[in-house]
């Protein structure tokens, strides 16, 4: 057997999330932006929004998949400071803005630009954006966190999922796709429409954005 196919054998015997790994760093920015209102895009079954709303916000989730949207639902049912939308992004209320906004492996799927300027524009005065995001490799730099990532990666699935799996969870098993975009396409993108936005590559095949908004002059 081939270290990588023994790789893979551990990660399909403890898979964990990717992007609930990085869920209590998106919590964290969005708690210390100061928000009360918050949009969450693609919030799957809710567990970003259960984190969210231990820092007491009210929370506005959009899922387009049916059976995520009412597993959320359901999760909150109890909640009234919790919203869930059967909708994608295009199914916001447009006239809605959110002092925070989050996209945990969403943007991918979605254009880049429009969607960036979108965005910005569902943003109140001061509102912060919180992208996790996946991107297209390209370049060394690249090469080796995906190395890296590999590498580590069944070292977390056994530190965080120590027994054996055999069916993966709900909220792990929602359709995906391919990043189209490197990362210097979405730094180009954040640079035309989100000016001052900071964007890091991360571990595990994903980067991270924050974009603050200006405050209103008033």
């Amino acid at each position: 057997m081939t270290l990588r196919a023994h790789l893979d054998r551990v990660n399909q015997r403890h898979p964990w999330s990717h992007n609930d790994h990085y869920g209590p760093w998106v919590a964290d920015r969005v708690a210390g932006s100061g928000a009360r209102h918050v949009l969450d895009v693609g919030c799957g079954t809710g567990n970003l929004v259960a984190l969210l709303r231990g820092g007491g916000v009210t929370v506005t989730g959009l899922e387009p998949d049916p059976r995520m949207a009412r597993a959320a639902a359901e999760r909150f049912a109890d909640d009234p400071a919790v919203a869930i939308v059967e909708a994608g992004f295009a199914g916001r209320d447009p006239r809605r803005r959110f002092d925070a906004i989050t996209l945990v492996a969403v943007l991918h799927h979605l254009p880049l630009v429009p969607t960036l300027r979108e965005l910005r524009g569902c943003l109140a005065p001061g509102g912060r954006l919180v992208i996790v995001g996946c991107y297209q490799e390209a370049g060394g730099v690249d090469l080796f966190a995906s190395l890296l990532s590999v590498l580590l990666n069944p070292v977390m699935g056994l530190v965080k999922h120590p027994s054996r799996a055999t069916t993966l969870p709900l909220h792990m098993s929602a359709p995906t796709a391919d990043p189209q975009e490197t990362l210097g396409d979405i730094r180009a993108a954040a640079a035309q429409e989100l000016p001052g936005a900071r964007i890091r590559r991360r571990l595990f095949w994903r980067y991270s954005l924050v974009y603050d908004a200006p405050a209103d002059p008033a």
